[in-house]
Formats: C-alpha cells, structure tokens, sequence
C-alpha cells in the first residue's frame, strides 16, 4: 500500500499533495476528469481555499490552473471545460425583498416590495406571515416564509361531563357564535373512544347522554393500554373517523379514558387530514394532569415510548373531578406522580401540601378531606391553611399542577426549545418503563416516580440539595404510595438514557433539584456521579 501511494504521488504530485494535506480541498480542476451526468455543474472551490491548500503544503505543488491533457479513452467521463459559479452554506444575498401578505377578493396577494403601506387596501386582511425573497451572486433566487402558527384551546373543569342537561361535550370546543349557530343547525355526528374499563364503569351513563342529543356515533370501546399502544390502534381509530365522515372542524373526535386512551385518540386525529380537532375527557389522575393539558401525543414504535408522534392540542379539555373517585390507590398515585414532579421544579405551595397531605389525597382519591384529615401534618413541616383549611387541599393540588404544567408548557408548545424543566424524571423513565413493560410492568407514574428518587440522590452527590431535603423528597413520594428504588435500574440503564438524552435534546439538559420548590437544568453529568449515586441509592430505601 506504501509503495501504490508512493508512485501516485510521483505519477500525481498535486493530487497527492491535496490528498494528504487537505482531502476536502480538493477542486475539481486538479482531477483531469469530471464524473457528471448530462447538463450538471462542476463544483469548484474558493480560490481563497485553494491558496490555504497550498500554504499546508510541504513541497512546490504545480500550479493548479496549469493545462492537463484531456484523456477521451474513458467513455463515460468527458472534460469539464466551463466551470460555473454555484451556490456555497453562508453565501449573503445580493438583494433582498421583504413582502408581508394580505387577503382581498378570496385571493393572497404580496404587497409591493418597496414596502409602501398605503398600497394595501384599508379593507384587506392582512397576515402575520411574510415572504421574502431573496437573489444571490449566481443567479439563484430563495423564498423564505415565516408564518406564525396560533393554536388556542382550553382546559376546562366541568362538575359532570355526562350530565344530560349540560351540551358543553359537544358544543364546548366552538369558540365563535357563527360555529356555534353551525353546529347545532346541522346533524351531530361523533367518533368516540372510550376506555374498555371506563365503559365497564360509565358505559350506560355515555349512551345515555349522546341518545338524549340526538348524536349519530361511533362508538370503540377499546383496550387503551401502554401494551397496546401502537400505530395499528391509531390507525383503528382513524378508520372509524374516516367511514362515519365527520365534518373537519365542527365534529370532534372524543376521548374518554386515561393518558393512554388520549396519547393514540391524539394522534389518530392528527394524521387524518393532518389535523382533526379531538377533545379530551380524562378519567384518571395521570390523564387529568398531565396527559390532557398539553399538546404532545404519540405511539410506541419499536419498542421506545412515544417515538411515533406528533404535536396538535385539543380543541378542549374537559375536568371532571368526579372520576378519580372510581380509581383505585395505585392509579392515584401514578398520575400523583406528576403532580410531585411539579412541586419539585417550581413550585414550594405544592410541595408543601403533598408533604403534609399526602397520604390523605390517595385515601380519599382527592375528593374534599374530611375534618379528620385536615391537620395532618406528616413527620415534617407545619401545617398549611389553604382555602377552608385542609379538606381544600385536594383542589388546590389540582388547580397547581395544572397551572404550573401550562406556565411551562405554553411558551414553548413545539418544544422548539429542549431546555425543558417538565422533563424532570423523564430522563431515565422511559428506558425502565419500556424494559419491564411486558413482565414486572410499571405505570408511567412509577416508573417517573423511580427516576425523580435517583435523580434526587444524584443532585445530592452533586451538592445541589442537603441531605434532610433529599430525605424530605423521598419520604414525601413514598407518602403518595410511589416507588423510590427499582433493582432494574442499573448503571447500563443509566448509560443508555444519557446516550439517548445527548442524541435527542442536543445536549444533557438534564433538570435536577437545587432548593425546596426549584430546580435547574445541568449539562455536566458524569457517569462518575451517577454510579456513586447508584451506590448510595439502596441505603437510602
């Protein structure tokens, strides 16, 4: 191979020069022949490129604009003999227009590009988006849009979602008269997913209701599970949207049922005709707080939670407290779970009252406490008058975690920036959630609960948090009946989630507690400091 190398560059002296010094400065003059196909353009290189190419040099190169004897032998290959100017990454423009857009006669028109607004109609509409169009040193012209995108929709407590009297399941999502007057003149038609164990519980209560509308449905009464939570249900659902012919925008697809049933009922309307308006109806903790208040939803895809998905909120959410009576004390304390997460990076009201309330919120599935649980004040903390006293707390603790979820989440819906606090025990989770899915299997809250308690002990080994706050957490997230150690969550766990984290959020970003009620991103990480919190970890449990 040494000695090839050494007649090649006796045979090519600047082809070998280039090749060790530079190989991506190579410019297409120094090779004889040019590989194209028919009509295409040579790329050359910056002079400026070239001369720092040479300057690396060790030897004398020939001169690279000297002639080369073309060599016709070769018949798929032909001489490039006019070389033309193409486009480079940075390159400024050498003109630039910038037009705003305004609607007049049922059509889009530009405004003049020397900008005068006086050439816009008075009775135009005019966009927020804008065109620009740019013109470079070649040639080439360049069109750039930015078109803001507005998504309004709202979370709305409703005491009974299912009373008959009550038509805001229906007509909740209408935000104008007109849509409104439209809706009710015309035949209701609704493709509605519920939840099989839901249904079990409130099925003759929801036929009950969309009989007494008069509402043509569609009714998949499906197993909603994280088992089942695939592209295969989504496209089930869409199938049924599709042959009951819904109308675009007046006739919601509904959910009824927990995050699960609300994750793929979000998808499925986001991927039929890219954008069908759904409403929310969560009948679990973890769905009443976390699931129904954002914008994300999605599908498990090859074995990775949530990698099928899509960002496209609910016309509506609609609250109703009433069905967390029906839960049972682990699905409580799953979607507490999220709740905690809360209190945890911003919120010190919220901490408190789960500190101190608790137990209580799961014993009384966070309904009104009686009297003789409104003092209670755990191991650690005074007690907080809230409202009325302590039998408020659970409405407090409702009414904060939602508010504080939508303070972090509206700002950045898209997540155009990954800089997120909300992903606070959503690091290591999913990779443990998804490994015992099928055996040992844990609720999300769960497996987010495990993440939060190694992440506490992780910002004590860092010396973010002092050891009687450490414990205050962990006290307080076994208080809500959540676990605080999983023996499947190892140091090769914990390597694969900081992998996966880097790739997909540019960067660790990686949220930890730094006080009582307040955390902080870090970027800085080590595997050193995770196998000592590792380590440390079981003691503590």
């Amino acid at each position: 191979m040494i000695a090839r190398m050494a007649v090649l560059m006796v045979l090519e002296p600047r082809l070998a020069t280039l090749t060790y010094a530079a190989p991506h400065l190579i410019a297409s003059q120094a090779l004889t022949y040019t590989m194209q196909l028919s009509g295409s353009r040579a790329v050359t290189q910056d002079q400026a490129l070239r001369r720092t190419a040479v300057a690396l040099m060790s030897v004398e190169p020939t001169p690279i604009d000297s002639p080369r004897p073309p060599r016709t032998a070769d018949p798929n290959m032909y001489l490039a003999t006019e070389v033309e100017e193409v486009a480079v990454a940075g390159e400024a423009a050498v003109e630039s227009h910038v037009n705003q857009l305004y609607y007049k006669d049922n059509t889009w028109h530009a405004t003049p590009q020397d900008g005068h607004p006086e050439a816009v109609p008075s009775d135009a509409m005019v966009s927020d988006a804008q065109l620009t169009t740019r013109t470079y040193a070649d040639g080439a012209k360049e069109w750039e849009i930015e078109s803001p995108i507005t998504f309004q929709y709202r979370v709305r407590e409703s005491a009974d979602v299912f009373a008959l009297d009550s038509d805001v399941l229906l007509f909740g999502h209408l935000t104008t008269a007109e849509d409104l007057l439209r809706a009710k003149l015309r035949a209701l038609k609704r493709v509605v997913v519920v939840d099989d164990n839901v249904y079990a519980l409130y099925g003759e209560r929801i036929d009950a209701y969309f009989a007494h509308h008069d509402v043509q449905v569609k009714l998949m009464v499906l197993e909603t599970t994280e088992e089942n939570k695939d592209i295969q249900m989504a496209l089930q659902i869409a199938e049924a949207v599709h042959e009951l012919g819904i109308d675009r925008r007046l006739d919601p697809v509904i959910a009824i049922g927990g995050g699960v049933c609300m994750d793929i009922v979000g998808f499925a309307a986001s991927i039929y005709r890219r954008r069908t308006p759904y409403i929310r109806v969560p009948t679990t903790l973890m769905g009443y707080v976390d699931a129904s208040v954002g914008a994300k939803s999605g599908v498990n895809f090859l074995g990775k939670k949530n990698k099928l998905g899509c960002y496209l909120p609910p016309a509506l959410a609609l609250l109703d407290r009433s069905f967390l009576a029906s839960l049972d004390a682990r699905q409580l304390s799953n979607g507490a779970a999220e709740i905690m997460k809360m209190a945890m990076v911003k919120d010190k009201e919220l901490f408190s009252l789960l500190e101190q309330h608790g137990p209580s919120l799961i014993e009384h599935k966070f309904q009104t406490l009686p009297a003789a649980a409104e003092g209670e004040a755990g191991e650690v903390g005074e007690v907080v008058s809230v409202g009325e006293g302590g039998a408020a707390a659970p409405s407090r603790v409702l009414f904060l975690a939602i508010h504080t979820m939508l303070q972090e989440l509206a700002p950045n819906l898209w997540e155009d920036s990954l800089e997120r606090l909300v992903d606070f025990g959503h690091v290591f989770s999913m990779e443990l959630e998804m490994a015992v899915l099928h055996t040992d299997k844990l609720y999300h809250g769960e497996a987010v609960a495990v993440d939060m308690a190694f992440c506490t002990v992780l910002a004590y080994v860092r010396g973010q948090i002092t050891a009687e706050y450490r414990d205050r957490l962990l006290a307080t997230l076994r208080g809500l009946g959540l676990p605080v150690f999983h023996a499947g969550f190892d140091e090769a766990m914990v390597e694969e989630a900081l992998y996966e984290r880097v790739k997909f959020s540019s960067g660790q970003k990686i949220p930890l507690p730094t006080a009582e009620g307040e955390s902080r991103l870090f970027n800085d990480i080590s595997m050193d400091q995770c196998r000592e919190a590792l380590a440390l970890w079981p003691t503590l449990v």
